[in-house]
C-alpha cells in the first residue's frame, strides 16, 4: 500500500480545525490516478473526512507518451480539474463531495490535495444489490441528475477545465476524436490480445464503416465520462452523489450512454433516453470495447494492485469487441 505522509495532521488541522485528531486512516481501493483516503477523527464535527492526494506516487498509470492536456481523452486528473468541475456540478444542483480544504501550496505535503465531505453510504453499485428499494430510488434521482446535466449545451466540445481557461480543444469533431482513440486501442489492444490481434483489419474496417454513418452534429452535452455504479456514492439520506469528476467535458451524450449501458448493465433501462443518435451509439460502443481491451493491460504494464480484476475486464471486452463484428 501506498502511504501518505505525516502531513495528514496538518492537512486535516487545517481543514477541520486544530482541535481535530486524527485516529484513523484507510486508504479506500479504485483509485488510479490519485490517492484516496478515508481519514476518521474526533474532536471536531465531523467523525470522518477524505483526502485526496495528487501525488505522482498515487499514480498506477505507466508513463505514456507525451499527449496534449487539452485533449478531451488527455489524462484527467489534478486539483484544479477537480475544483472546476465540483463548482459546476454543484452550481447545477447535482449533488458532488462538499470540499473543506483545497491546497496547492505543497506547504504541507508535496502535492495538491483536497479535503471533501465523506459520503458515508456507500456506493451505488453496493446499494443496488443490498437494499434494491433504495437503490432504485437514488437511480431515480441519478436519472434526473444525468438529465440536468446532458441538457447543459455548448458549440464546444473539451474538458470544463479547458474550456474554462480559454485553451483551444484539440480535434474537429467528437467522432472523429473517437474514431482516432479507437484506432489507437485497437493497435495496442491487438499487439497485447492475441484474440484481437487477430481480427486487427476487420475491428479496424468496422470502426472506419462505423465512422462514415455519423452526420455532423454542433451541440454537446455536458457529461461525467466514466460513470459507473462505482462513482456514485449515496448519502445517509439515499441521495446520488457523483464522484471521481475530473473528466467531466463537453461531448456527444452517446460516449456517456454507452458508457452506462456498459457498467448498469440491467439498470441502464432506468438511465436510458429517447432522442441518441443511434450511429453514434454504434460507433461509441464498439471504440469503449477497445478502450476497455487497452487501458486495463497498460495499467497491467505498472504496479496496479488489483490485477485480476483488470485482467477480467481486458478479456471481457476482447470477446464483447469481437462480438460486435458480427451484430
Amino acid at each position: 500500500m501506498r502511504q501518505f505522509s505525516e502531513a495528514l495532521s496538518g492537512i486535516v488541522h487545517e481543514a477541520l480545525g486544530t482541535e481535530a485528531r486524527v485516529v484513523g486512516v484507510d486508504r479506500l481501493r479504485g483509485g488510479s490516478k490519485k490517492g484516496v483516503y478515508r481519514v476518521h477523527t474526533s474532536g471536531s464535527r465531523t467523525a470522518s473526512v477524505i483526502v485526496y492526494s495528487w501525488a505522482e506516487a498515487e499514480n498506477f498509470w505507466p508513463v505514456a507518451e507525451v499527449i496534449d492536456p487539452a485533449h478531451p481523452f488527455a489524462p484527467a486528473s489534478g486539483l484544479t480539474p477537480f475544483l472546476v468541475a465540483q463548482r459546476r456540478l454543484d452550481g447545477l444542483g447535482v449533488r458532488v463531495p462538499g470540499v473543506l480544504l483545497a491546497d496547492d501550496s505543497r506547504r504541507r505535503h508535496p502535492a495538491d490535495v483536497a479535503v471533501v465531505e465523506d459520503i458515508v453510504g456507500g456506493t451505488l453499485e453496493a446499494l443496488l444489490k443490498t437494499d434494491p428499494a433504495r437503490g432504485s430510488h437514488a437511480l431515480s434521482e441519478l436519472a434526473a441528475m444525468l438529465d440536468v446535466m446532458h441538457q447543459q449545451h455548448s458549440q464546444h466540445f473539451g474538458r470544463v477545465d479547458v474550456i474554462e481557461r480559454g485553451d483551444k480543444t484539440s480535434g474537429d469533431s467528437c467522432e472523429q476524436l473517437v474514431l482516432e482513440r479507437a484506432i489507437e486501442n485497437l493497435a495496442e489492444a491487438a499487439e497485447r490480445d492475441p484474440s484481437i490481434g487477430s481480427a486487427a483489419t476487420p475491428l479496424h474496417d468496422r470502426l472506419r464503416e462505423l465512422a462514415t454513418r455519423v452526420a455532423p452534429r454542433t451541440q454537446h452535452g455536458l457529461i461525467h465520462g466514466e460513470l459507473g455504479p462505482d462513482h456514485v456514492m449515496v448519502d445517509a439520506s439515499g441521495h446520488p452523489v457523483l464522484i471521481d469528476i475530473e473528466g467531466l467535458m463537453f461531448f456527444d451524450v452517446e460516449w456517456e450512454h454507452v458508457f452506462l449501458q456498459l457498467r448498469f448493465g440491467d439498470r441502464y433501462p432506468d438511465l436510458s433516453r429517447p432522442g441518441l443518435d443511434p450511429a453514434r451509439l454504434d460507433l461509441y460502443m464498439l471504440a469503449m470495447r477497445l478502450s476497455l481491451v487497452a487501458g486495463p493491460l497498460r495499467l497491467l504494464d505498472g504496479d496496479f494492485p488489483h490485477r485480476t480484476v483488470m485482467q477480467g475486464i481486458a478479456e471481457h471486452n476482447a470477446k464483447e469487441a469481437l462480438a460486435l463484428l458480427v451484430s
